[in-house]
């Protein structure tokens, strides 16, 4: 096959538009999705390139009743107390990287009516997080613990191709690193070996059209702003 087969054609353009569809969801309808398109979707993300073919990620997926009893677990009074991440978090985002989570965050407030300064609602906001935004599945990715940051990264990679297949089958989802803030919680609730890391969460389901804060999409740098070119 040529590189300018139709077939490569049909290809690109279906996978341009399934990136383009993706979003970060924070609305979802109740209805569970059934388990054969969820493994479906599973299946597809095993596909993920990783280093050496280690596939590090061990994935915990939720149905509809366990998602709502962790759901549960992490709204009582107690859960704050079982903080802390396996993963250390960024230390700090600066110059053009603050400003594009700035941006989201400022995108997200007024989608959903939040004054800018309201710290109350902004808390209340977050706090969905760890309602799942009332998905109805939530798939928590683990990493081989000595794997180190490739192993993370190797993990990154399917998230990023679980959120794909999932879309291109009609199923929303978001990334989550803040659930992964509850290791502590989680590890003990799923009985998560020491040798494993969670590395973060994916809340999915199906969308609610309707929410508010489903109307507002992300922007993206220019290609040229990410990617230096070298020539002869």
């Amino acid at each position: 096959m040529n590189a300018t087969s139709p077939l490569d054609t049909t290809l690109a353009d279906a996978f341009d538009a399934i990136l383009e569809a993706r979003y970060s969801c924070r609305g979802y309808l109740p209805t569970p999705v059934p388990r054969a398109t969820v493994d479906a979707i599973v299946r597809a993300a095993q596909r993920t390139a990783s280093w050496c073919n280690s596939q590090p990620w061990q994935v915990i997926v939720t149905s509809a009743g366990a998602t709502e009893r962790l759901r549960q677990a992490l709204a009582a009074p107690h859960a704050g107390h079982e903080s802390g991440f396996d993963i250390a978090p960024p230390a700090e985002y600066r110059g053009v990287y603050r400003e594009r989570r700035r941006t989201c965050g400022f995108q997200l407030y007024e989608s959903v009516g939040i004054a800018h300064g309201d710290r109350e609602a902004s808390a209340q906001q977050a706090q969905k997080n760890f309602e799942f935004f009332g998905a109805p599945h939530v798939a928590l990715i683990t990493t081989e613990a000595a794997l180190g940051t490739y192993g993370a990264l190797d993990c990154g990679a399917y998230v990023g191709n679980f959120m794909l297949a999932a879309r291109a089958r009609g199923v929303a989802s978001i990334a989550q690193a803040a659930i992964a803030s509850r290791a502590t919680l989680l590890r003990r609730w799923f009985d998560i070996p020491v040798d494993r890391q969670v590395v973060c969460g994916i809340s999915f389901g199906y969308e609610d059209a309707s929410h508010p804060a489903n109307g507002f999409r992300t922007a993206r740098a220019a290609p040229e702003e990410a990617c230096r070119w070298v020539g002869d």
